[in-house]
């Protein structure tokens, strides 16, 4: 895809559709059932972390916890986007969301009989990623199917937010049924979570291929990535939000989240289960309010420069998490963190899907994704290996620092290659 094709693409971005994406009743539907997936993920996180810590109390399988989730992304998402490209989407949503289910009900089976030991975390935490690396591409290209081309924008930027507000409901009744039902019975409840995406997906007529009218007949190889990103790398729209979205993930990613427990120990919060949810739904808050803001104000354009400030941004309240003492302090910089993010993400996103090609949309949404979702396995490994040698909170500091290191050379280097904004 060349750089003109890229602009003309990035040409609908810049449109002013404030909570257009709302106006469109599927869409509606389709973010609101994706929001409680999401919510659904996040209560199985808050419930399995507190009790493998509370178990096991080992910093390696919390490092593991976070591996095992994103490595499938890191191998699998540019398969998973060739099969988005060649089947119905509907169906490979499907298949994730039953494996969600499936998970959930393995964890609850293992906490009534109190039998739960270190290697069946492992697998059940693998099988959750394998279903989340499977999910991701058929989900965009599903959003991108029934949003249209013109109401993307808006549509992704709707969609981050209700997965956000699914990471912070998420904490919230997790917490909740921890408190009131306990783990084992909390995990059964869970897998309601996932049926309104599961059915929807029978009666939506939206395939994830109706708008292009382009079907894939080429079988993708598990090391397609590599061909695949030469393809796109002329494109400098593309290749900086990939490359962006990839260091994110592995200097700092979703390590912070398995080890919550520690830190509101750290921080010595008189009512460690409440304070331990808090800092998880801290950074979610956070992305519903950048979303909000996004989407009402008008005032952030998807452009990449924006994605790099945020990210920096996004880095330098990691730091001065990492370094604080004081709970409050810890809770507001996450907050801030979480806006970044969203703002971030959501503007990387929409720049991914409007720029790739239709006839490999999908394979182009899964290498980005192998990018922002594979890559966090390496942050597990800093957490793992990295925060067992000098402590986790200099091991979060070290990997925000190197990220604020990498945004700044970025944008560095967006001013002296002179790649234009993308049109409004």
């Amino acid at each position: 895809m060349t750089n003109s094709e890229a602009t003309d693409a990035g040409a609908h971005a810049g449109a002013p559709a404030r909570f257009g994406g709302l106006r469109n009743k599927p869409t509606r539907r389709y973010i609101g059932f994706g929001m409680l997936g999401m919510m659904g993920d996040n209560i199985e996180h808050v419930i399995t972390y507190w009790v493998m810590w509370q178990l096991f109390h080992s910093p390696l399988l919390a490092g593991f916890a976070v591996i095992s989730h994103w490595l499938p992304h890191l191998f699998l998402s540019v398969w998973s986007g060739g099969l988005a490209d060649r089947y119905d989407c509907r169906r490979i949503i499907q298949v994730a969301q039953l494996t969600f289910m499936g998970v959930s009900a393995s964890w609850g089976v293992l906490f009534v009989t109190d039998s739960l030991q270190p290697w069946h975390c492992c697998v059940l935490l693998v099988l959750h990623g394998l279903a989340s690396a499977i999910w991701h591409p058929a989900e965009q290209m599903m959003l991108y199917d029934i949003a249209s081309p013109a109401g993307l924008p808006s549509a992704v930027r709707l969609n981050s937010t209700g997965r956000s507000m699914g990471m912070l409901l998420g904490p919230l009744v997790g917490a909740v049924l921890l408190v009131w039902v306990g783990p084992d019975l909390g995990m059964f409840v869970n897998i309601l979570s996932f049926v309104p995406m599961l059915v929807f997906m029978f009666i939506t007529p939206y395939t994830g291929h109706l708008r292009s009218g382009t079907v894939a007949r080429t079988r993708v190889a598990l090391g397609e990535a590599f061909r695949l990103l030469r393809q796109v790398r002329s494109n400098p729209y593309l290749i900086t939000m990939i490359v962006l979205a990839g260091a994110t993930s592995l200097l700092i990613g979703v390590a912070l989240a398995p080890l919550m427990p520690e830190f509101a120990d750290m921080l010595g919060a008189e009512n460690a289960g409440f304070a331990y949810s808090a800092l998880m739904g801290a950074n979610a808050v956070g992305a519903v309010i950048g979303g909000v803001l996004l989407e009402s104000s008008g005032f952030f354009r998807p452009t990449i420069r924006v994605a790099m400030v945020a990210t920096l941004v996004f880095g330098i309240a990691t730091l001065a998490f990492a370094l604080s003492n004081n709970y409050a302090f810890s809770l507001g910089v996450l907050v801030l963190g979480g806006i970044a993010t969203l703002v971030s993400s959501s503007t990387a996103q929409t720049i991914v899907q409007l720029a790739a090609p239709a006839a490999i949309r999908g394979r182009v949404i899964g290498l980005y994704g192998m990018s922002s979702m594979g890559l966090r396995a390496g942050s597990g490994l800093t957490i793992g290996i990295l925060g067992t040698v000098i402590g986790v909170q200099w091991a979060v500091g070290v990997s925000a620092i190197l990220l604020c290191a990498v945004a700044v050379a970025m944008l560095v280097y967006a001013r002296i290659a002179h790649i234009p904004r993308l049109p409004e």
